[in-house]
């Protein structure tokens, strides 16, 4: 299989980001893209890209691309010798924990994430021990040692599927508040929130036990936003996060995946479209659908996902760095939460 050349990528990447970016800058990336290509070839790697990773590095150097529950099932099934994993520390953890034969590299030392942050595993088993005998589902968006303690893992496209599986009157869901209220009301399912209703547990009628944590993203977007949008663009079709607040999903005209999201503004024809979730994402469906008019109103950036660049990934196969590493303990029983959530699909 030949490789593209700098000149090539840096062709395709003026006609889909010329409005982005200077020439200058995409031909830089266009350089480091083909030098990327080039040692993932001779380290027999393969490179897994998340939705929300820059445009320039999007659209050149990751062979599979897409939503936590999509990569998480690529992760598994890969059979290069390394695995490069263009997102955040908890998606890399991911891919080590379903495929630990293979090596796994996340391009940036930190790579953090403050729904992953939010919660610990002495707090998961806290909440076990005040709910003894209620499952728990944890989001993807947490730490190995969180999955580890967890009943079953879901992402924001089976989360609500991943509760109905369990079968149970009651779930505990943790970390993201907001999430665990939209499930809520998908499923119809009443939820508190203990460490915000400040009342004892015994007291509290409940079906879902959520936690306070939030996306620090996502947290951001407000129904002024919305009424603001839409006084501008009274057509305009918006599309949010299930990790934004409950009242902004329900003033949003979808609500879903970042993949679902790409789904939807490929298959409608409405006459302008804004998501409601990390920007850069934006830019990288406006590259594929040049067709199609994505308002350009949002300046919200992940500070974890935005240290994920070209020369970072360059570095991280140039190097072998930053290697991630789960103690066997934790990692077989992580895998079973995961395992339990690919199964549900």
């Amino acid at each position: 299989m030949s490789l593209r050349s700098s000149a090539e990528i840096f062709e395709d990447l003026k006609h889909r980001l010329s409005d982005v970016m200077p020439e200058f800058e995409l031909r830089l990336k266009a350089e480091l893209a083909s030098e990327i290509l080039k040692l993932k070839e001779e380290k027999n790697a393969v490179i897994l890209g998340h939705n929300y990773m820059e445009p320039a590095l999007f659209h050149t150097v990751p062979d599979l691309k897409g939503d936590s529950l999509e990569l998480s099932r690529l992760a598994a099934e890969a059979d290069r010798d390394i695995i490069v994993f263009c997102g955040v520390r908890f998606m890399a953890e991911t891919a080590k924990i379903l495929n630990p034969a293979k090596m796994v590299l996340l391009p940036t030392k930190k790579g953090g994430c403050s729904l992953a942050s939010s919660i610990t595993a002495q707090d998961v088993r806290d909440l076990k021990q005040k709910f003894p005998g209620v499952p728990v589902v944890a989001y993807i968006n947490t730490y190995a040692e969180v999955k580890a303690e967890s009943d079953i893992c879901c992402t924001s496209s089976n989360a609500a599927a991943v509760v109905e599986s369990l079968h149970k009157d009651s779930v505990i869901f943790i970390p993201d508040e907001y999430l665990a209220r939209n499930v809520a009301i998908e499923t119809g399912k009443h939820i508190i929130v203990p460490t915000k209703e400040k009342k004892e547990s015994g007291d509290l009628d409940y079906q879902m036990i959520g936690w306070h944590g939030r996306c620090e993203v996502h947290e951001l977007f407000t129904l002024e936003d919305i009424d603001n949008i839409r006084q501008q663009f009274p057509d305009v079709m918006i599309l949010a996060h299930p990790e934004c607040s409950p009242e902004v999903v329900a003033a949003a005209d979808f609500s879903g995946s970042t993949s679902a999201m790409v789904r939807v503004v490929r298959q409608t024809a409405a006459p302008r479209y804004l998501l409601l979730t990390e920007c850069a994402m934006g830019d990288n469906i406006i590259a594929e659908n040049r067709e199609k008019e994505l308002l350009r109103l949002c300046s919200v950036r992940c500070p974890h996902m935005n240290e994920i660049t070209l020369q970072e990934t360059r570095d991280a196969l140039l190097y072998g760095q930053y290697v991630i590493n789960i103690p066997e303990s934790i990692r077989v029983k992580a895998a079973r939460s995961l395992e339990r959530m690919l199964a549900v699909g």
